[in-house]
């Protein structure tokens, strides 16, 4: 694996970095490279963006002009439905859908459809099938198409069966042509029965819908279609498609999406745009050859091909002439060097010019003239630096020599608890020993946090050492439940505020004052420790300062309550600002302090 690496680094470095290249070279292709980037970058930004920009407005302007062509279409055969509701709901024809057979009802109903058929030039014939033995059509014998022939198309079963109509695309035999037409067909029922007794089918010629067709542009050689809700053709320039099957499966399978676009794999590429219409069921195309959309850009192109080659004759003339001009004076540097490589420091180089090279050449003369002093004075320096670097190497050492191992104190301690012992001095034992656990708890435990159990021991430690010493003049009590002797504080915080009692509650007076200690729950998720003296008090401005310190989380300056900021500000730290300390107190009538915490138990083991 390493000497591929070692492989692929040559390789880069050679024809990529040109390393062992002259300057010159480098120059003249690093400077092409400069040109052809940029360049070569604009232009297909510029193509891809001509693209997309072309793309999206011919989608646009597509969808515009399908979206009014689908109006246009929608009101226009909106008519024919009136029409053949009035047919339907004419009197003659519901006397022949009762069940009338006669002469006289088929006449009469043969002369609504021709009324009906004459009052728009758009109709070329209306049929209408009566179960199996009546027939009857506007065309007559003009007709070579046998109307009894129509139960055998395609879509005769599929005619909605609710009364709605369906569009169809057939094509009319007359005697000497064949003529296409849009057929809106619609089931007959009895008016008594309410059954199916026939067919209503009205056969529209394309007149309209080619005129409407006819205005919409979409480029010169695009075209625009209709497919109905079956895939056949509704409408096509080539006439002789109409209702025959969508031959492209692609737009079988676009139907009944309300609008999108797709490349069509045909022989020209059409870029296709496509909308549905629900209220009638049909699918409208425009057609464009996708390269009508890319002529301007095959321009583009070409203009871009053509202002690289210009540009890299450009850069080449006068690359050349500038690299010359660049690389003369670096050679003539570059063989003065070669004489200061083998100790030859009596050479100059000339300058020139007052550019960078010439600076260069400059700094060169006056870097081989000094070069000789500032070895001198290197190899100076670096012995005054090692000296230095030994001195400060004795200075820790001795330092650390001087180090007292907090392991000694708590031996000695231990040592005079032994003698005292033997001397029979319980308090000096007593003493000793209370000195000795309170060293051992600050040694064995690195935690920023322990159980309020040792907290509580430790504390209970320090007022006995205070008892030897103020012996009678107070008295404390410890009010902790069980319950909260696994609970969560911050080491060394319930001792400051004991200790602030004695160094505060006693004030002038020396009559006998009280400590009490409690744990009080506040909710199921926070309760509080209370340490509560019955001294002198602090005065109010005191009491405001301290209140407001511990509102802005700031030390005291005169070096008074710090114990009390430091413990508010490691609660913060360590469980959040919404805890900490709150401080109550009435000369005369002593101080309480209020220690916020959460009901968290502690995770590790206790430090006995």
């Amino acid at each position: 694996m390493q000497k591929r690496w070692r492989k692929a680094e040559d390789f880069i470095e050679r024809y990529i970095l040109l390393k062992n290249q002259s300057l010159m070279m480098k120059l003249c292709i690093f400077s092409s490279f400069l040109v052809i980037l940029p360049v070569l970058s604009v232009g297909i930004i510029s193509y891809n963006r001509s693209s997309v920009e072309l793309e999206n407005e011919l989608r646009q302007s597509s969808g515009q002009v399908i979206d009014q062509v689908e109006s246009h279409i929608e009101y226009y055969l909106q008519d024919f439905e009136i029409t053949s509701l009035k047919i339907i709901n004419s009197p003659e024809l519901s006397s022949l859908l009762k069940g009338g057979k006669s002469d006289d009802v088929v006449e009469a109903a043969r002369k609504t459809l021709k009324d009906a058929s004459y009052s728009r030039a758009d109709i070329s014939n209306i049929t209408v099938l009566v179960e199996d033995d009546i027939a009857i059509d506007t065309l007559g014998i003009r007709n070579y198409y046998p109307s009894t022939k129509i139960r055998e198309e395609y879509w005769y079963s599929s005619v909605p069966l609710n009364g709605m109509t369906m569009l169809v695309t057939r094509t009319l035999k007359l005697k000497n042509i064949e003529q296409p037409v849009i057929s809106l067909v619609r089931r007959l029922y009895n008016p008594k029965t309410l059954l199916p007794v026939g067919m209503l089918i009205i056969d529209i010629n394309f007149r309209r819908i080619e005129e409407i067709s006819n205005k919409v542009t979409i480029s010169r050689n695009g075209y625009f279609f209709i497919l109905d809700s079956k895939g056949h053709y509704v409408y096509h320039p080539d006439y002789s498609k109409l209702g025959k099957k969508v031959e492209f499966s692609q737009l079988s399978q676009l139907q009944n999406n309300e609008s999108s676009t797709q490349i069509l794999k045909n022989d020209r590429k059409d870029f296709v745009t496509y909308t549905y219409s629900p209220n009638i069921g049909w699918s409208f195309f425009t057609a464009v050859p996708y390269k009508d959309l890319t002529g301007g850009i095959i321009q583009i192109g070409r203009t871009i091909v053509l202002t690289i080659i210009i540009s890299l004759m450009i850069a080449y003339s006068v690359g050349f002439g500038f690299a010359t001009s660049l690389i003369r004076p670096i050679r003539r540097l570059q063989k003065f060097m070669k004489e200061v490589e083998i100790g030859n420091l009596s050479g100059r180089v000339p300058v020139e010019s007052n550019d960078e090279i010439g600076q260069l050449s400059a700094g060169f003369n006056n870097t081989v003239e000094k070069l000789s002093n500032l070895l001198e004075e290197v190899y100076v320096s670096k012995l005054k630096e090692t000296e230095m670097s030994l001195k400060q190497k004795e200075i820790e050492i001795k330092m650390l020599q001087s180090q007292m191992n907090p392991h000694f104190l708590y031996n000695s301690l231990e040592t005079i608890r032994g003698m005292a012992l033997e001397e029979r001095q319980e308090n000096i034992a007593i003493m000793s020993y209370s000195l000795a656990k309170l060293l051992r708890y600050n040694l064995k435990n690195n935690s920023s946090t322990v159980s309020l159990g040792e907290e509580v021991r430790f504390c209970e430690t320090y007022l006995q050492i205070q008892k030897f010493r103020f012996e009678d003049r107070f008295e404390y009590e410890l009010i902790i439940p069980e319950w909260a002797m696994d609970l969560q504080v911050v080491k060394f915080s319930l001792q400051p505020l004991v200790e602030n009692c004695f160094v505060h509650a006693f004030g002038q007076s020396f009559q006998k004052f009280r400590i009490t200690i409690s744990v009080i729950p506040l909710s199921e998720s926070t309760y509080l420790i209370r340490v509560e003296d019955t001294g002198a008090g602090i005065p109010n401005h005191k009491l405001d300062e301290l209140t407001r310190k511990l509102e802005q989380k700031t030390t005291n300056s005169d070096g008074k309550h710090i114990g009390i900021l430091n413990v508010h500000q490691r609660i913060h730290y360590v469980f959040g600002a919404e805890y900490g300390l709150t401080i109550r107190s009435q000369m005369g009538s002593g101080t309480v302090v209020e220690m916020q915490l959460p009901m968290q138990e502690i995770t590790g083991g206790e430090i006995e």
